[in-house]
């Protein structure tokens, strides 16, 4: 009796200790990297790489570029309430308080507008081409 328990408890322990391995890969499956990263100057097999992005521009855009890029999402339409480009109506109470006063609202955001316009990354020479912009093309 004792050598039968003592097979059982033998083959069931190697049954055990295959079952974990299984559970032990598919958790090495699941956590395993996605991908790899090649540094430039280190063989990397057979990863394709590609060529890294272009330099951003080395100077400011101009006030229509950021406008188009950012600005005319909202002043194109009006949305929630924003001046329109082009419409001096609704442009010129806002003019009448200064380019001081425009440029301070379009970099600290005002009303429903948030600061930069969305834009976080627009440097402030930016935001001020656009206001301009958008104040030339709407007297």
């Amino acid at each position: 009796m004792m050598r039968v328990l003592a097979a059982l408890l033998l083959g069931m322990g190697l049954w055990a200790s295959g079952a974990m391995a299984a559970v032990e890969d598919q958790i090495r499956s699941r956590i395993e990297p996605v991908g790899t990263v090649c540094v430039e100057g280190e063989d990397c097999g057979d990863i394709l790489t590609a060529p890294a992005p272009a330099e951003a521009s080395s100077g400011p855009r101009s006030g229509e570029e950021v406008y188009q890029s950012v600005c005319a999402a909202c002043h194109s339409t009006g949305v929630a309430g924003a001046p329109k480009f082009g419409d001096a109506s609704a442009w010129s109470p806002r003019i009448e308080k200064g380019m001081d006063t425009l440029i301070n609202h379009a970099i600290n955001g005002f009303n429903a507008m948030p600061a930069k316009g969305g834009c976080a990354s627009c440097p402030d020479e930016e935001i001020q081409a656009a206001v301009e912009h958008m104040v030339e093309g709407s007297q």
